[in-house]
């Protein structure tokens, strides 16, 4: 039986929170197992993102020995855009480890520390799912708070740029697809300029998928019967390539916010700097102007020590700095 003052160990302080927190299972879906984007911290809870007009024109002939044209210095602005402050709180009480028996070689203070673990790991799931949401939000170019609903981050407006939607007609049986593949990729390489890339990948709702598989085009070039399925992994919905595009489905909703609609695709390009995820400093008195991590954990006393009360948080910025580079897809 657990006879130590319960709250008076190693496991609630915020260094070992903070390591118990962020040494968790990493699951955060898809989009983080990609590794899409470049994460890292920042001591601010504001990023400066600066944009550069750059541009080439033709110069105009003019005859020997006459001034040419002025160059235009190509302008330049900075936009502040501000993380995110996402936060869960949850209690331990004294007398979920009350009647706790030891057992083996395990110490009270290590059932303490197990209880403590077992909570932020559930806290943390729920920030690692939320993190994939926004990056999701990032890609779409529109950034969602929990609710579905309310913007927290349009990065269209930021940037003062236009979404690029492609339309597949995959009810026609005629539309070729591998040029419309092609033409996915002239859009993306469009709006990346001199950036380079290394691929191309679009993550798509289960109904465009189905269509874009059944259409006869595809199925002519890749004929799937069993051992075409089974050389593909004999799951088509893990992704199959059609040209420059390699398509996948994306399966995964929480709370009834589905994460990737049924009837659409949303093609990126990878391998290429235009993702990134900062995250700011928590608003404790100790970690301000710190490298921001990923997640923090830290605990607060209840009244006559009946309980501890957990905070974890998270003040991620996802965004896409050329939003435009994505292609929405949709089909008819």
């Amino acid at each position: 039986m657990a006879t130590l003052d319960v709250f008076n160990t190693d496991a609630f302080n915020l260094r070992s929170m903070v390591a118990a927190v962020n040494k968790a299972l990493f699951k955060p879906g898809r989009i983080g197992r990609l590794g899409l984007f470049q994460a890292s911290g920042m001591t601010t809870t504001v990023a400066m993102v600066e944009i550069r007009e750059g541009r080439l024109e033709l110069i105009t002939n003019s005859a020997r020995g006459a001034p040419g044209t002025n160059l235009e210095r190509a302008g330049r602005t900075a936009v502040p855009i501000a993380a995110a402050h996402l936060v869960k709180e949850s209690r331990i009480t004294a007398d979920s480890v009350q009647n706790v028996r030891a057992f083996g070689s395990e110490t009270e203070a290590e059932l303490v520390q197990g209880v403590v673990d077992d909570e932020l790991a559930t806290l943390r799931a729920f920030h690692e799912v939320t993190l994939e949401w926004h990056r999701l939000g990032a890609i779409k170019g529109i950034v969602l708070d929990a609710n579905g609903t309310t913007q927290l981050l349009n990065l269209f407006t930021v940037f003062g740029l236009s979404q690029q939607t492609q339309n597949l007609d995959l009810s026609d049986p005629t539309m070729d697809v591998a040029d419309e593949c092609v033409e996915i990729a002239r859009m993306i390489e469009d709006k990346l300029g001199a950036r380079p890339y290394t691929s191309i990948r679009a993550i798509c709702g289960k109904t465009f998928l189905a269509a874009l598989r059944d259409h006869v085009k595809v199925r002519e070039a890749y004929n799937f019967q069993a051992a075409q399925l089974q050389a593909l992994g004999g799951d088509i919905r893990d992704g199959f390539r059609f040209g420059p595009v390699t398509f996948e489905e994306y399966r995964g909703s929480v709370s009834s916010q589905q994460f990737v609609a049924d009837a659409v695709g949303y093609a990126f390009p990878e391998g290429t700097d235009i993702f990134v995820t900062k995250f700011a400093p928590a608003d404790y008195e100790e970690t301000v102007n710190t490298m921001g991590l990923p997640i923090y954990a830290k605990q607060e006393p209840g009244k006559f020590n009946k309980w501890r009360d957990i905070e974890t948080q998270s003040n991620p910025l996802n965004i896409c700095t050329q939003p435009d580079a994505v292609i929405k897809l949709t089909s008819s």
